[in-house]
């Protein structure tokens, strides 16, 4: 099993200190949430199965892709993951120049964890429609994809049109991984098309119908033998036994969150790592 340290869930003072020590102790993966901006008028939020707003107006927000290009920098091994980076929300020229910046930095490091989004607010106020977000998404990973394999492109499509470019250098993987989150079943249909799948926060009596149907879209789609990441937020591990079970159910990443408190949060590592069998990298 692979276990990945979600930052987005600690005062971002301690993202830099939690991914050093995430990278040193031999964890797979460090994960940054995205929005691009909070509007102060919370009537266009609405967190998806509650009555809660889900934002906060004077939360911090950082550029996803800058930062994690900073922990490239302090860490060696560790993958520097999105979950999620609003992709469609940006012409894919930017989105996918970031991403294969990232990966050039990281010597190939970079996991794209994208999502159609659930938040009207900040498309209304980049002036996009949030109705399109859907297929804008796949439109401009379609276009990434194309960008990060082919010499040159060009592209003409119902949300985007790019005369033929160049796009250089390429990203050092063959293909950054793209991962799709949500768990609508429109979610789990883009998923499917894709590389891997990232669960909201789970167990795993609750996440068993939605994985059960994401094996079928796969199947359906012609994709059940491709390589494919089921990434979930595990939250409530009731410890190393669970993860058998994780594995029966198909799950190739763990997110998470040994602390209680994000004053423990890096000092709660280490006693993970030894529990779990989370072991340093050789070099």
């Amino acid at each position: 099993m692979k276990y990945g340290i979600p930052l987005g869930l600690v005062h971002p003072a301690l993202w830099h200190d939690l991914a050093v020590e995430a990278d040193r102790l031999g964890f797979e993966s460090v994960w940054i949430p995205e929005h691009l901006v909070f509007t102060t008028d919370l009537s266009t939020a609405n967190y998806p199965g509650t009555s809660d707003p889900g934002i906060n107006p004077r939360t911090p927000l950082f550029d996803a892709l800058a930062y994690l290009s900073h922990l490239a920098a302090v860490t060696r091994h560790v993958r520097l993951g999105t979950a999620v980076y609003l992709y469609g929300l940006r012409h894919p020229l930017i989105s996918a120049r970031a991403f294969a910046t990232l990966d050039q930095l990281s010597d190939g490091r970079a996991i794209a964890g994208v999502g159609s989004g659930w938040y009207r607010g900040e498309w209304d106020a980049a002036g996009v429609d949030f109705r399109t977000r859907g297929a804008r998404l796949d439109e401009a990973l379609e276009v990434s994809r194309r960008l990060w394999t082919e010499p040159v492109v060009a592209h003409e499509g119902r949300h985007f049109t790019i005369p033929e470019v160049a796009f250089e250098p390429k990203p050092v993987q063959a293909s950054i991984p793209v991962l799709v989150g949500g768990e609508s079943d429109a979610a789990l249909r883009r998923a499917a098309r894709n590389d891997g799948w990232i669960s909201m926060p789970q167990t795993p009596e609750a996440i068993a119908p939605r994985l059960d149907l994401l094996h079928a879209l796969r199947a359906k789609e012609a994709q059940a033998d491709r390589p494919f990441d089921v990434t979930v937020h595990a939250y409530s591990l009731r410890g190393p036994e669970e993860i058998p079970l994780w594995e029966s159910l198909g799950a190739t990443r763990l997110i998470v969150r040994p602390w209680s408190r994000s004053r423990e949060a890096v000092s709660s590592l280490a006693a993970f790592a030894a529990a779990y069998g989370v072991t340093p990298p050789a070099s």
